[in-house]
């Protein structure tokens, strides 16, 4: 997670005079300067997100297919650097396992990594996650 560091400036406060002539006017300087807080408190907040719900957001984001993980055709050309063609022609030979939902592909992420294992020179299991790391 980045650190972003905000400068806040604030105005002085408005120097109050309790005659009812200025009422109106003080009380727009009031909310004018609620207002800008308001502003400034939802940009820290924007920007104080902590670890913990970006894990979450993350999670939200992936699919799971009873436990397991699962990858649509993107993430796969991504993490492969291959083609969507390419990967058409792995399943017509029948090299790369898929699962059908809602009319879009998904691999099974043991399906990729037994794969990689059988098609790539050197391929070891630990080393998915630099094939993962593309996805980010």
């Amino acid at each position: 997670m980045t650190s972003t560091k905000i400068i806040v400036l604030l105005k002085p406060p408005p120097v109050m005079i309790h005659e009812p002539e200025n009422f109106k006017e003080q009380f727009a300087q009031i909310m004018e300067r609620l207002d800008d807080h308001s502003r400034i408190l939802s940009v820290i907040l924007r920007h104080t997100r902590t670890e913990e719900e970006t894990v979450r957001e993350n999670l939200k984001e992936m699919k799971f297919w009873n436990g397991e993980r699962l990858f649509d055709n993107q993430d796969l050309c991504i993490m492969l650097q291959v083609s969507k063609r390419s990967l058409q022609r792995y399943r017509s030979l029948g090299l790369l396992p898929y699962l059908m939902l809602r009319q879009k592909t998904y691999y099974k992420e043991s399906d990729v990594v037994q794969f990689l294992i059988g098609h790539l020179k050197d391929f070891k299991k630990e080393d998915i996650e630099v094939y993962k790391a593309r996805l980010k």
